[in-house]
């Protein structure tokens, strides 16, 4: 897609496009097992127990929310951009259900793209939250059709400390405290809640494998939590908890699961007066948080009579949009050459434009997915 001024460099320069790159999921009934097996082939899992599984989606009328989420999410990119006399077109390509990423990147191409920016659906540094996607893209690229030319992809860095996407965050939680009773509300603790991964998955994330996946969460969740008490005036205690875990009962995950650490918390000295559940390491509310959070952890805190709530993950919030803007233009002035400063809060600094070749390496037999 050729610039239609070349001699005018616009701030987007050198692309011509951006790529939201997502997970994918079921659209009806009749998706469901075939996603699933989509997302675990290779790994042997028999079609019964996919069918097990798939009774998450089904709950749900066989629908997953994420595809919705998505094309709200572009659309309020796209609009974002237009507000900011960027013309970039905004693609959509998903690792495990339609529109693939393969199909994708072959329709870019046909398009005349040349370079293109992709943004993740994901916030953070593991093999299944970004160096998969990597892979997936580097697929993608190869599988373009004879005849046409593949376009160059590049992508925007980890941005789990980018001040926007902590925004929405903060006030996601502001909400749901203001909806609790107000005799419970000070009292409120604090779940950060992210996908689980193995161990060895973690161990192996970040540049030379450095536990980043985890270092990460709990660096965004202390920010947040600063941020929230700062705002109300009151300090609530806070911690990194996990959900979604699917692999084998032999493997070691990340832990507590969100439901154990209820249970534990309802046993103890100290049980809250109440909870808020933050899906912090989610960009919208899709399957892990409307299953695991909204059905499964707020049953369970009310069968332990723990006032809860779930706040909203970034979705489409406004910051958040305007995040993912400020991503695509640092990278556009990096590739020019020009200085840049790159948006982070936390004690971390911002993730590196490029990942090293020994980032995120995968861990054996990797499962799950954040």
């Amino acid at each position: 897609m050729p610039n239609p001024e070349p001699d005018v460099q616009r701030p987007t320069d050198p692309y011509d496009a951006v790529l939201l790159v997502s997970f994918g999921g079921p659209e009806q009934p009749e998706d469901v097992v075939p996603f699933l097996e989509n997302v675990t082939r290779g790994r042997g899992i028999p079609r019964e127990r996919l069918e097990v599984v798939g009774q998450h989606y089904f709950g749900f009328g066989g629908k997953s929310p994420i595809n919705d989420q998505n094309k709200a999410l572009i659309a309020a990119l796209e609009a974002d951009f237009a507000e900011h006399g960027i013309d970039l077109p905004v693609y959509w390509g998903n690792r495990n259900w339609a529109p693939y990423l393969g199909d994708t990147v072959a329709q870019m191409a046909s398009d005349g793209v040349q370079r293109a920016l992709c943004v993740l659906t994901s916030a953070y540094s593991s093999w299944s939250s970004c160096r998969q996607y990597r892979d997936n893209i580097a697929a993608a690229i190869e599988a373009v059709p004879d005849g046409l030319t593949a376009p160059r992809l590049d992508k925007v860095r980890a941005y789990y400390n980018h001040p926007g996407f902590v925004q929405a965050t903060v006030d996601g939680i502001l909400a749901s405290l203001a909806d609790l009773p107000a005799e419970v509300r000070d009292g409120a603790r604090l779940l950060f809640v992210t996908h689980s991964i193995p161990l060895s998955m973690n161990d192996n994330s970040g540049p030379g494998g450095q536990g980043a996946y985890t270092a990460q969460h709990l660096d965004v969740a202390a920010v947040v939590a600063q941020l929230v008490a700062e705002s109300t005036g009151v300090r609530h205690d806070h911690e990194l908890v996990y959900c979604s875990r699917s692999g084998s009962p032999h493997t070691p995950w990340l832990e507590p699961d969100v439901n154990d650490r209820l249970e534990e918390l309802a046993g103890g000295p100290d049980t809250p007066s109440s909870v808020v559940l933050i899906p912090v390491g989610f960009v919208s509310d899709h399957m892990e948080v409307v299953y695991d959070l909204d059905t499964e952890a707020l049953a369970t805190a009310e069968k332990l009579g723990i006032a809860a709530r779930r706040s909203p993950s970034a979705g489409t919030h406004p910051a958040f949009v305007s995040a993912l803007r400020d991503l695509v233009l640092e990278r556009a002035a990096a590739e020019r050459g020009a200085d840049v400063t790159r948006a982070c809060v936390g004690t971390r600094g911002p993730v590196a434009d490029v990942c090293p070749v020994d980032c995120c390496l995968a861990a054996p037999a990797p499962a799950g997915r954040p």
